[in-house]
């Protein structure tokens, strides 16, 4: 049985589209712990290099993480993610979605949350406190698409002594995709 050319698209089409429609990451199954800062914002300074700027932005609401393999030298700096704790009777069922700003590493973790995403784990306040008892925490993740309001924003680096260095840090980028490179260029203004 020979397909006409309509049928043969068609056929191609479908084959084509399912694996767009099957995109759905999996949970990865991992640890959780906290920073013990007392604002709930995480650190102030951090491998990615964002800074206070960090903190300030209110990024997500102040639920941050640093993250330990998944920091992947840097590539992995303002990607986001949803956290989902694993104690049934404590934990809501859609977590916290966090920004990672930071490399951090605790007992077989991968994520150190700021005290805010942490909490975000419980059901509710109660559960929250019950929570934090643990220490650290069973959970499950997966990549989610950041989600920033504004335009992407970066930060030139003022702090180098060497005036031929050009520093500059990308801290927010809508979507799912890493930024791998960059590019600049000089802008001449010419007044006549």
């Amino acid at each position: 049985m020979e397909l006409s050319f309509k049928h043969q698209l068609g056929l191609v089409c479908v084959i084509l589209l399912f694996p767009a429609l099957c995109y759905c990451q999996e949970y990865t199954k991992s640890r959780a712990t906290f920073y013990s800062t007392s604002d709930g914002y995480g650190t102030p300074t951090g491998a990615c290099g964002f800074g206070e700027y960090g903190r300030k932005m209110n990024w997500y609401g102040g639920r941050v993480a640093g993250v330990s393999g998944l920091w992947r030298n840097g590539a992995g700096c303002g990607t986001c993610y949803q956290v989902r704790c694993l104690v049934p009777e404590l934990c809501d069922t859609n977590g916290a979605y966090l920004v990672a700003t930071d490399q951090g590493y605790g007992d077989r973790t991968d994520f150190v949350m700021s005290p805010r995403a942490f909490l975000k784990l419980g059901r509710n306040e109660y559960s929250s406190e019950e929570l934090k008892k643990y220490g650290t925490v069973d959970i499950e993740y997966k990549r989610v698409p950041c989600t920033y309001t504004g335009n992407v924003l970066f930060h030139i680096k003022e702090t180098s002594t060497n005036p031929g260095y050009f520093a500059l840090v990308i801290l927010n980028v809508n979507g799912i995709h890493d930024v791998t490179a960059v590019e600049l260029y000089q802008v001449y203004l010419y007044h006549l």
